[in-house]
């Protein structure tokens, strides 16, 4: 069953065409890796996807359901989530207090029963804590839940913004570069930490990723993007060695995948 579908998707902004007739899908359960030069148009495909902005021209569908008008907020309670390129934490609120505001907030409770403190208030509470301290203790962060996140090392941010985004139970998880600003060793941790997220929670990934490394090694295809357009799609193995790949964006030596 395709997860998504997006086809004849475009976009300009003033006369700067940033997506043209751009087209992908991607099976349920599958990670697709998007790879392309800056200013090829991935994170505005992210946006589109999510609803940050939205088509000139195009469908989007997710498990056959059409997106286009949809808010942002309407599709995470259909089950898409996503990350961004630059970290939006909430930098005032602990680590623990960063994955239960998602949590509670896709729930639904009012204002009323906030503070009336309701028996249905309560269970909803309960139930929060319950999934932060499941995903607190995936990530390997219970003992910082009390931490400013803003006080996280960079590696440590970066996964409670994954566990943030994997609040809401996402069916679909968009990932704009979690590697950004890593070293080695972190890019390799992430590495682990990306395949256990999928095997755990069972969802469908779509990542922009500017690190090879990590986006061969965890992608079941690759699409590559030049100029808002593709020009390459399939497994990593053929597309790190298609003339057109290398010419656009890898150089001229074909990519190594570790």
């Amino acid at each position: 069953m395709k997860a998504l579908e997006v086809s004849g998707l475009r976009k300009n902004f003033g006369g700067i065409r940033a997506v043209y007739d751009f087209s992908l899908w991607v099976e349920e359960f599958e990670t697709l890796g998007i790879i392309g030069p800056n200013g090829a148009g991935k994170t505005t495909v992210f946006n589109l996807i999510s609803g940050l902005t939205q088509p000139d021209a195009g469908k989007i569908k997710m498990f056959n359901q059409d997106l286009v008008g949809i808010p942002p907020h309407r599709l995470a309670h259909l089950g898409l989530s996503r990350t961004f390129q630059n970290l939006r934490l909430f930098n005032s609120l602990t680590v623990k207090e960063n994955i239960s505001a998602p949590l509670l907030a896709a729930k639904g409770y009012g204002l009323t029963s906030a503070i009336l403190r309701t028996r249905r208030f309560g269970q909803l509470e309960k139930e929060a804590a319950e999934k932060t301290d499941i995903l607190l203790d995936f990530f390997q962060l219970s003992e910082k839940k009390k931490w400013p996140a803003d006080s996280l090392p960079y590696g440590e941010q970066r996964k409670l913004e994954l566990a943030r985004a994997l609040a809401i139970n996402p069916k679909l998880l968009l990932i704009d570069e979690p590697g950004a600003g890593m070293n080695p060793r972190e890019i390799q941790d992430l590495v682990q930490t990306l395949k256990k997220v999928k095997e755990q929670f069972r969802l469908t990934i779509i990542l922009i990723e500017h690190q090879m490394g990590l986006i061969m090694n965890i992608s079941d295809r690759v699409v590559v993007m030049e100029f808002g357009q593709k020009i390459a799609e399939g497994p990593p193995g053929m597309v790190k060695r298609d003339p057109k790949v290398i010419k656009a964006y890898l150089g001229e030596t074909p990519l190594q995948c570790c």
